[in-house]
């Protein structure tokens, strides 16, 4: 338990890992029904800003499908983001 995606990405030498450690709004399927979809935008508002304010290079969650609410939620000031799965970062870092 705990923020064991965070120390392991930490870990890679040069990488600077901003955490964010509040609820995106999407939980599940309910955030993409369109009667909630307005309500899981709104809780998400704070993520969004805080994921966009270092102007990441890559937007990252244990929860993919909360990574695309993120990217999706972040709007413009997603820039040139790239959404990526942890596993896939680590990866990409190594050349595996």
């Amino acid at each position: 338990m705990g923020q064991k995606t965070r120390e392991m990405l930490e870990s890679i030498p040069g990488t600077e890992v901003t955490t964010v450690e509040r609820c995106s709004g999407h939980d599940g399927t309910w955030g993409v029904k369109t009667e909630y979809f307005d309500n899981s935008m709104k809780i998400g508002r704070p993520v969004f800003r805080q994921m966009a304010e270092p102007g990441p290079v890559y937007v990252s969650s244990d929860c993919p499908i909360a990574a695309r609410h993120i990217l999706q939620g972040m709007g413009e000031s997603a820039g040139q983001a790239v959404k990526a799965h942890p596993l896939t970062l680590l990866r990409t870092a190594y050349g595996i």
